[in-house]
């Protein structure tokens, strides 16, 4: 079965089940912006004076992978 049958039939799937599937999706993120900033303390505290470089990609870094995040958000309302 093809991924567009699929996105045409998601009347059918549970809400239940979508909201469980939002759950396992948030973890994704979850994980990725305590890597992010993990890494940022570790790169600090190796080498103060790149503080604000560092900052600054984690920032940007933070700001696509929060976008994973919403667009799991908004897909749990689509189909729920």
């Amino acid at each position: 079965m093809s991924a567009i049958v699929l996105a045409q039939n998601s009347e059918s799937i549970n809400p239940g089940l979508a909201a469980i599937g939002y759950g396992l999706a948030a973890i994704g993120p979850g994980l990725g912006v305590a890597m992010i900033f993990a890494a940022v303390i570790n790169g600090t505290a190796r080498q103060p004076e790149a503080r604000g470089v560092l900052l600054g990609l984690a920032w940007t870094t933070f700001a696509i992978v929060e976008v994973l995040a919403l667009l799991g958000f908004v897909l749990f309302f689509m189909v729920g």
